[in-house]
């Protein structure tokens, strides 16, 4: 079950931040990439990876069957090219963080989502004409354990 809506949960979260629009993405992907081997038609480019997961364990049954939570923790980079990156980079940034905080159970309610939310944005220093930055972006949920 949890496995299952992991992966729901990232297929939601690429699937939003493919309907920003402006500025448009061209690449989002959970695939790693190298950004120096893109071509400029494929910025803005967002990377969006699972880093962490932690677990807890909120009521015990029995045969193994209990109720858990889990919080996990994707990394966001984007990356803009040409020229004023602050600016490109500032509003990838607000068009992210008003995607992601638009539904803030990422439809998955009934599956288990009890929030998400944006807990750190960092830019990360590049060379023109890239820029780029970082969102840490946490997921709690709950599911039953056990169950089949």
């Amino acid at each position: 079950m949890a496995q299952n809506l992991r992966q729901q949960i990232s297929e939601n979260i690429i699937d939003v931040l493919k309907d920003i629009n402006d500025p448009k993405p061209v690449l989002v992907t959970r695939e790693p990439f190298n950004v120096t081997e893109l071509a400029i038609t494929q910025f803005p480019a967002i990377l969006v990876t699972p880093t962490t997961e932690d677990r807890e364990t909120i009521t015990m049954g029995q045969g193994g069957v209990g109720r858990r939570m889990g919080t996990i923790t994707y990394t966001v980079r984007g990356y803009v090219r040409g020229n004023d990156l602050d600016k490109k980079r500032s509003d990838l940034i607000e068009e992210i963080e008003e995607a992601l905080d638009s539904d803030r159970y990422r439809e998955l309610i009934a599956s288990g989502v009890i929030d998400s939310q944006i807990t750190l944005i960092e830019v990360i220093e590049r060379m023109p004409p890239l820029a780029e930055f970082s969102i840490e972006y946490q997921v709690r949920y709950n599911y039953l354990r056990g169950s089949t």
